[in-house]
């Protein structure tokens, strides 16, 4: 029943090489997930250069992390407060995920579980305009951009001539 218990964890700071930040990230979660450092998170601001935050039990973990990732310069002494990092997450509306002729999946409401082409989209309402790939007919359908989930990427051109507003 040891597993049970909570294990406090704090947020550290790690200097990088300006611009680097997201390189920086992604090579420390490739390092964590291969040597199995029991880091709990990684987070690259987009606002804030220069630093990378690591969730972890201790500092040692944190430098057993970046040891030897290129572009880290050096941990920050000292602990980070959650709320002083709090106002860099950023929690990104559904609708600025998705584009013009992707493929989605319909996860809430009477045609759950269909899979539809999205026509149009209204980046202000957070709607999107669908149209159901499974229906002998096309019957175009207007949903909050919460009830679909992303399945595939079209090939990218037309996502500007859909936003309205």
């Amino acid at each position: 029943m040891e597993q049970a218990r909570k294990v406090a964890t704090h947020l550290y700071a790690v200097r990088t090489t300006a611009g680097q930040e997201r390189n920086v990230a992604n090579l420390i979660g490739i390092k964590i997930a291969a040597e199995k450092i029991p880091v709990k998170a990684v987070l690259a601001p987009e606002i804030l250069r220069g630093y990378v935050f690591l969730e972890a039990e201790g500092p040692h973990l944190v430098e057993e992390a970046i040891a030897g990732v290129k572009h880290v310069q050096s941990r920050v002494p000292g602990i980070v407060e959650f709320p002083d990092v709090e106002k860099y997450l950023v929690t990104k509306p559904v609708v600025e995920e998705l584009g013009v002729d992707d493929v989605v999946e319909i996860i809430g409401g009477p045609f759950k579980g269909m899979r539809a082409k999205i026509t149009r989209i209204d980046k202000v309402k957070e709607e999107v305009t669908l149209e159901l790939l499974e229906a002998t007919f096309t019957l175009p359908i207007t949903v909050h951009a919460d009830y679909v989930k992303l399945v595939e990427k079209s090939g990218g051109a037309g996502e500007g001539a859909a936003q309205s507003g």
